[in-house]
């Protein structure tokens, strides 16, 4: 973590101190994205940066909007996070004055409804932004840091079966893998140089 503490400590440097560093860890599902924020997140925290993580997860539409059978990889990809209401409510604002407090719709993999949730941070110098899609050529402009998490989709199947995301058994986790999320993920790495775009890559 010491080289992402010190690459953060550079861009600081150079961004003023009326706002907030904002640095992006993407990659594929499954590829260790959230434990390498959550690491890069307590190390920072060490060198006495006031850090806000935020996972895009909550942001997710809806399954009968993020999921079209007819066209399942494709319309995940564009449809699987709400970016432009995550970008307007919640990053950039925090971006910009360093503190907020509102409550959002919120989305569990699972939520069938909008639920609520408070973001409440105060006086913060550091955003870590983690999630999938993250390095969409429209989205890249916003960040300060870009970071992406390295790992092949083999790997990152094992992990996912062996945490069992969404509840789905072994077999079922395969063919969403297989059939939406990889594939979904295979057109951002193509479409938008996704791994190219980052400043940092993580072998994980």
């Amino acid at each position: 973590m010491e080289h992402l503490v010190k690459a953060i400590r550079r861009v600081r440097s150079n961004t003023s101190r009326d706002r907030a560093v904002l640095a992006a860890i993407s990659g594929i599902d499954a590829s260790g994205k959230g434990y390498v924020t959550e690491k890069l997140a307590a190390a920072l925290q060490a060198e006495g940066f006031n850090a806000a993580v935020i996972n895009i997860d909550g942001w997710l539409n809806l399954p009968q909007v993020r999921f079209d059978p007819n066209d399942l990889p494709a319309n995940f990809y564009r449809n699987a996070i709400r970016f432009d209401e995550m970008f307007e409510q919640l990053v950039l604002p925090l971006r910009r004055s360093r503190s907020i407090d509102i409550v959002a719709k919120f989305t569990q993999e699972t939520s069938i409804e909008y639920l609520e949730h408070r973001y409440e941070f105060e006086d913060i110098n550091v955003i870590l932004l983690e999630g999938i899609f993250l390095f969409k050529r429209e989205l890249i402009h916003h960040y300060d840091l870009k970071i992406w998490v390295d790992c092949p989709f083999e790997t990152a199947l094992e992990r996912a079966i062996a945490r069992s995301q969404e509840g789905l058994s072994p077999k079922e986790t395969i063919r969403a893998y297989q059939t939406i999320y990889f594939p979904a993920q295979r057109i951002h790495i193509g479409l938008d140089d996704a791994r190219s775009a980052a400043d940092i890559l993580i072998d994980n």
